[in-house]
């Protein structure tokens, strides 16, 4: 019995280390194909890719004739946001995730296991910028005023709303950043469906360099280094 049992454990691990191992190497092969490799648009609006090292967000700008996101994300939500912060960085990722590990040295392995699941539930962070510094963690990009129009929607569409149709704001004390605030979000983020590939998505969206699929930051940068 006992060696039956080593057998089939012996197996299983395998399996999973290959699996495992294939998830990876997809991940990686995936996000180094290009869609939409050369945009061909009129540079009429700016937006960024802002990363810190894992998690990726899009910049916008606060206020434009397309759309004032202090109308929907009001600076007051925040702790002291005010009209000088000029940009809007939105990103969505696992609800637990982001509100109990405000740095990764509080990350839970219970925590980490439920985001990858598919099971939890998902929030958008919205953070407020006075200004914006171009590096190797944040790409600017030119958009023209019709795909900014598709980027709003996609953005929009992924925050729940209420009946009066605004969105609803996560009750936290949870801060990041003194222009920061959290809301809730439509999905679940799962090992197929992270915050990057919901960037990713975004770049998609408005016709934009971007990766055929991606889990890491890493695959969107690259496209504009």
């Amino acid at each position: 019995m006992n060696k039956r049992f080593l057998k089939y454990a012996g197996r299983f691990t395998f399996i999973f280390i290959a699996l495992i191992a294939f998830y990876f190497l997809m991940a990686f092969g995936l996000s180094r194909i290009t869609v939409n490799a050369k945009p061909k648009n009129k540079p009429e609006v700016p937006i960024y890719i802002l990363s810190n090292g894992i998690h990726t967000n899009i910049v916008m700008p606060a206020t434009n004739p397309a759309i004032d996101w202090t109308k929907k994300i009001p600076y007051s939500n925040t702790l002291e946001a005010d009209s000088t912060y000029q940009y809007l960085a939105i990103g969505w990722g696992d609800k637990k995730f982001y509100l109990e590990t405000p740095a990764f040295s509080d990350l839970k392995l219970a925590t980490a296991l439920r985001a990858i699941s598919g099971l939890s539930t998902s929030a958008m962070h919205a953070t407020y910028y006075q200004y914006m510094v171009e590096d190797e963690q944040c790409k600017k990009v030119m958009i023209s005023h019709v795909q900014y129009q598709k980027l709003i929607r996609y953005v929009s569409n992924s925050f729940q709303t209420d009946a009066a149709g605004d969105f609803i704001k996560v009750k936290t004390n949870t801060h990041y950043d003194i222009g920061d605030a959290f809301y809730e979000a439509k999905g679940s983020y799962s090992m197929f469906k992270t915050c990057n590939t919901w960037t990713n998505a975004a770049l998609k969206r408005c016709g934009q360099r971007s990766c055929l699929w991606t889990i890491f930051d890493t695959g969107i940068l690259e496209k504009y280094n």
